[in-house]
């Protein structure tokens, strides 16, 4: 089999499982894009086996450390593997993360299952050459209804991938109903954003809930209104959702309707209805002599950045919007804020709250810390399997 010759002291000596194109030290054997090939050091030592691009950046992946192929049989254990992870984590609801790509053992394939349809992502080459496999190995271990491919994303691009949508297996489906922590909602896989719906999200939108009965709520950046729907059916006095998309928008009052819920959906850039928020409470608008004009603010935008070339303008875009919402807090409101960037690390997010709180002139006490949910594995020598860091603080009332 062809192999790659790993130089000393590349990452994957510390636990990672990428080569880069300035990581290699000889090819060996003509290998073509897509292709299995050995990962060996330069002392001879086999390091496992990998998929292969040399059109990306990142030319090797490894998916083992024995000698392994990519035929049906390692699709259907990888995939048993993942379903039994999942199924131990209890969720009462068919609704999750099946396989979160370097972290199942999959490089470059995420699955998501909404109960009997099941959402396919093949964002590497050689994944993408055997999607038929793994589409395979999906109704062998669960005989879905439908498996839609969403492959829009644009990490395809950085492995000269196209971008395509359609339906692997079974019929098209129509926008259909799940429920998540008791929330009705419908979900589009075919147009929605991500694959249907925020499961990451899944937990933290249940700990928000918990903190908004009796509060003015305002939900920013609301997709189909997952922080505002479990807000308004905690018992939150007022619910105001913003999104800049009217899609989400539309989304976010018909699962609203549908789940007997009131909630004012507002299309809107949310930088735009920060600033002109904080301009009414200047002028005096604000209930309770101006004191803030909201009680629980969730701030939970798109990542503002794709690489670590704009990460500084990322950081001033979440400054920004830190020091508006700070402003519009009532005196001991509450701040629940998400980071969906892994180029924007914990510490670096931490750091922009602290310097809006400054600039704020507002006190705030952590109450909760945020990751990602348990069906999207984070492997600790994999940075890039962790994304999601959110935080929950609370305004203190002047001393």
């Amino acid at each position: 089999m062809p192999a790659l010759i790993v130089k000393p002291r590349a990452r994957i000596f510390h636990g990672h499982e990428w080569v880069y194109a300035s990581e290699i030290q000889r090819l060996a054997g003509h290998p073509q894009p897509g292709d299995v090939i050995d990962l060996v050091s330069a002392r001879d030592r086999f390091l496992g086996s990998a998929i292969y691009n040399p059109a990306s950046q990142i030319v090797a992946r490894r998916f083992s450390r024995r000698k392994q192929d990519l035929e049906a049989d390692f699709f259907l254990r990888r995939l048993e593997r993942a379903r039994d992870l999942r199924h131990q984590l209890d969720y009462p609801d068919p609704v999750y993360r099946l396989v979160w790509s370097e972290a199942d053992g999959l490089p470059g394939v995420v699955i998501d299952r909404y109960g009997d349809h099941f959402a396919l992502q093949t964002l590497t080459l050689a994944m993408d050459q055997r999607k038929e496999l793994i589409a395979d190995a999906i109704e062998a271990l669960f005989s879905p209804k439908s498996i839609t491919e969403r492959n829009d994303s644009p990490i395809r691009k950085a492995e000269s991938l196209p971008l395509a949508t359609g339906t692997l297996r079974g019929e098209t489906p129509e926008p259909f109903e799940i429920s998540v922590n008791g929330i009705r909602q419908v979900v589009d896989l075919g147009e929605g954003q991500k694959t249907g719906i925020y499961l990451d999200q899944l937990d933290a939108y249940v700990d928000v809930a918990r903190r908004a009965p009796g509060r003015r709520v305002l939900d920013c950046f609301c997709n189909q209104g997952g922080f505002a729907l479990h807000a308004a059916r905690a018992g939150a006095s007022h619910v105001t959702a913003v999104d800049v998309s009217a899609a989400a928008v539309e989304s976010t009052r018909a699962n609203a309707a549908l789940n007997g819920l009131e909630v004012e959906a507002v299309e809107a850039n949310a930088f735009d209805f920060l600033k002109e928020s904080e301009t009414r409470l200047q002028q005096g608008s604000g209930s309770e002599g101006g004191d803030g004009l909201y009680d629980l603010i969730i701030l939970d935008p798109p990542s503002f950045t794709r690489n670590r070339k704009s990460v500084n303008d990322a950081l001033r875009g979440y400054k920004e919007i830190h020091l508006r919402a700070l402003k519009l807090l009532s005196r001991d409101g509450i701040l629940s804020t998400y980071c969906c960037s892994h180029h924007v690390s914990r510490e670096e997010f931490l750091q922009v709250i602290r310097d809006a709180s400054v600039d704020a002139r507002r006190t705030v006490r952590l109450l909760a810390s945020h990751s990602q949910r348990l069906d999207h594995p984070i492997i600790p020598t994999v940075p890039e399997t962790e994304y999601l860091k959110g935080f929950t603080f609370q305004a203190v009332a002047g001393w």
